[in-house]
């Protein structure tokens, strides 16, 4: 098997969210075929099951992240199954935005729903920046009005270029899992809205962040930051790992030399049968669970990892 060649037929035995993104980016499907297969997202599989469980309302469990608590968990007992975690894994279905479903949901979504932090609504977005990042990712994507936050974003862009959600509290220094949340959402609102000179800087300025530390070491020593970020999971949340940030960088079409370490971590852990295995799954409550658990073969770690060797290997 050539070394990047992920298993095709595997990865097309599985749900509609999975099969039209490996037709796009791992095939030579035609865009009729691919469409096709992407506008099931809405009515089949895990996007079908994820939009009915919504409630009459249209909310997740009635609230936006942290429903019934007004605020924060304790660590390790987080909640998955509220409005923003929902949205976000029909963001990665690739639910079309402009079908009648998602236009529902969106506009159910910015009538009904509020932040427990303050009581705004949920376009407005929130406090944290790694909360406020993925907000921007939603209503850029499903075509909400996010500029509020994105202004707000800018401004809480610290010095070292990046962002930190404690920064309300005093953090002077960026959090990785802060920036790749506030870099994906700066990146969708530039492709739905075409970005400014501000937004565009500010992406710049997160994008060497994590360049300048090789995509998980520390500035200081070189050591590696968080042997977790060298395990894969799916769905992310708000957490980082290498993937999830060269997936940014390939969205981004960022070239870069500091980027060759990152790669070699994603393409160590492939194996002999051309799969990688799902890892560091993070613990909550969930709708269902899209895979078999961590140690087994991911289809989604193995079409994320596939698609971002196959750009870097065909660079140039």
């Amino acid at each position: 098997m050539n070394e990047r060649t992920p298993p095709i037929d595997w990865l097309l035995d599985s749900d509609p969210a999975i099969r039209w993104q490996v037709m796009r980016d791992l095939t030579d499907a035609p865009d009729g075929a691919v469409a096709a297969e992407r506008a099931r997202v809405a009515s089949e599989g895990w996007g079908a099951q994820l939009l009915a469980a919504r409630d009459p309302d249209g909310q997740w469990m009635g609230g936006a992240c942290f429903p019934g608590r007004g605020g924060p968990p304790a660590e390790g007992s987080q909640p998955w199954t509220s409005t923003l975690p929902a949205m976000m894994e029909l963001y990665d279905f690739g639910l079309d935005p402009t079908t009648e479903a998602a236009r529902e949901m969106t506009s159910q979504v910015a009538a009904n729903c509020r932040w427990e932090y303050d009581g705004a609504p949920f376009f407005d977005g929130e406090v944290e920046p790694c909360i406020n990042g993925r907000t921007v990712t939603l209503g850029a994507y499903f075509g909400a009005d996010v500029s509020k936050v994105v202004a707000r974003l800018l401004a809480d862009q610290l010095a070292d270029g990046g962002w930190n959600c404690w920064t309300e509290n005093g953090a002077t220094v960026s959090s990785f899992h802060s920036t790749i949340c506030v870099l994906e959402g700066l990146l969708e609102y530039e492709r739905a809205r075409g970005g400014t000179p501000e937004t565009r800087a500010a992406r710049r300025g997160g994008e060497e962040y994590l360049l300048d530390r090789s995509l998980f070491r520390r500035r200081s020593t070189g050591e590696v930051a968080d042997d977790a970020w060298l395990t894969f999971s799916f769905p992310t949340r708000w957490h980082y790992d290498v993937l999830r940030g060269l997936e940014y960088f390939r969205a981004a079409g960022v070239r870069d030399p500091r980027l060759g370490e990152a790669i070699e971590v994603v393409r160590s852990k492939r194996r002999d049968d051309g799969t990688w295995l799902l890892e560091n799954t993070h613990p909550g409550a969930v709708h269902f669970r899209f895979e078999g658990g961590d140690g087994r073969p991911s289809r989604w770690n193995t079409l994320r990892a596939s698609r971002v060797l196959d750009w870097w290997d065909r660079r140039g």
